[in-house]
């Protein structure tokens, strides 16, 4: 099992150009299969995630073929509608492939799907939204079995107990395209890889308005078409990246990413004191010596990202006062509180919200990773923290970002993978 050997107190400097985002290659990679015809889809970032995907799209028949980051996807020969556990049991998102199944085979059969462990996660706004479409639903033994002569479209309402869900969304999208109708979808996810999504759709024909908005339309189309599409870059990743340089008091230049994207971040970050400046497709941060604690809540887009929570975290571990960060998307999603404790932060929780009592410095030691986003953070505090830090499980981070270390290394981080 690989782990991360951190040198921590270097602060970061330099230049990064990020990914395409990977929460819009899964759903997309999905929605391919709703052509007969093969599909191109560029700067696709090389992660478990995606190669997980491709192994799914393999078993159910199509040919799927990984060159650098282009990903070619023939559905033609799609024979089967069953997605085994052992595939779907490693990443949550696989779910997506429920609308696109269904909509292409008119029936499905797939295993309740896994992930990083933040919490309860239940899909059932995904099968309400099927169920609405006309998809006959029954849960046997673990797996999702569904089936649909005609998908009838009709208005659907996504709204859940933390607002509204992003793969449901991608899921009745998807299957909406190929429905009878017009579907009306209401309290639908305004992410921007939803829109990525609704693009890439439209590429291929589908009649697609709305996206980006509580308030999608979809006017059903019988047949839609192979297409070549270029994702949008990983938000994520950007705020990352920002947060290490932040936390190390360095100075970076994240390439080939969309400010317009990460707002809430910025606004955040020159809160806190720093110095941040941003072009069409880049990202300057300024560090400091010291900043300033911040109230942080989290909240689907264009509030600020639950998967940027613990990255953010890991930063005011050193700010000045106290901080709070509240999750509204996932209130369990902390299970990084207690290694980030590990490393000399002071950080106690009440429900779902944390304190984060700022403290002068992090000393580096041996700390485990939960999931994706708590690995991320964890590296973030190592590079920050005096002295040397492992960070074991990483292969949760191999999830979600491609060539890290690699990518870190050339910001003059002082990291090593070792196997």
């Amino acid at each position: 099992m690989d782990k991360f050997v951190i040198e921590g107190g270097t602060p970061l400097r330099g230049s990064v150009t990020v990914s395409g985002a990977k929460n819009a290659a899964l759903p997309i990679m999905a929605a391919s299969i709703l052509s007969e015809e093969p599909t191109v889809i560029h700067r696709v970032p090389r992660l478990r995630d995606t190669e997980t995907m491709a192994r799914i799209l393999t078993h159910l028949g199509a040919k799927v073929t990984f060159t650098n980051n282009t990903v070619v996807i023939d559905p033609s020969s799609l024979t089967r509608w069953t997605a085994p556990y052992e595939l779907v049991s490693t990443m949550r998102a696989s779910i997506c492939l429920l609308g696109p199944l269904v909509a292409r085979c008119g029936k499905v059969r797939f295993s309740m799907p896994g992930g990083c462990v933040i919490g309860p996660r239940p899909i059932d706004l995904h099968l309400k939204g099927l169920s609405r479409l006309g998809v006959a639903i029954d849960i046997e033994e673990g797996y999702i079995v569904g089936s649909s002569r005609n998908l009838k479209g009709v208005p659907v309402f996504l709204g859940g107990a933390f607002g509204s869900s992003v793969l449901a969304t991608a899921n009745i999208l998807t299957a909406a395209t190929l429905a009878r109708g017009n579907t009306l979808i209401e309290f639908a996810a305004c992410e921007p890889e939803i829109v990525d999504l609704a693009m890439f759709l439209r590429s291929m024909g589908a009649k697609v308005t709305g996206e980006g908005s509580h308030l999608i339309q979809v006017r059903g189309v019988k047949k839609l078409h192979g297409t070549e599409y270029t994702l949008m870059p990983d938000r994520i990743e950007t705020g990352t990246y920002l947060l290490a340089a932040a936390a190390t008091g360095g100075c970076i230049r994240v390439n080939q990413c969309r400010p317009e994207h990460l707002f809430s971040l910025l606004d955040k970050l020159e809160e806190a004191g720093l110095e941040v400046t941003r072009g069409k497709n880049w990202i300057a941060l300024k560090g400091k010596k010291s900043w300033k604690a911040l109230d942080i809540v989290t909240w689907p887009y264009p509030g600020f990202p639950t998967d940027l929570q613990a990255q953010m975290m890991a930063f005011l571990t050193l700010a000045e006062g106290v901080s709070s960060i509240t999750e509204k998307v996932y209130p369990d999603r902390f299970i990084h509180v207690g290694e980030l404790n590990r490393l000399g932060a002071s950080i106690s929780l009440d429900g779902p919200k944390a304190l984060v009592r700022g403290v002068k410095k992090l000393h580096g030691t041996r700390v485990m990773a939960s999931d994706l986003r708590a690995s991320a953070a964890l590296v973030i505090a190592g590079l920050a923290a005096e002295g040397e830090t492992e960070v074991s499980r990483i292969y949760h981070l191999d999830r979600g970002y491609e060539r890290f270390e690699e990518k870190l290394s050339t910001l003059q981080a002082r990291i090593r993978r070792v196997h």
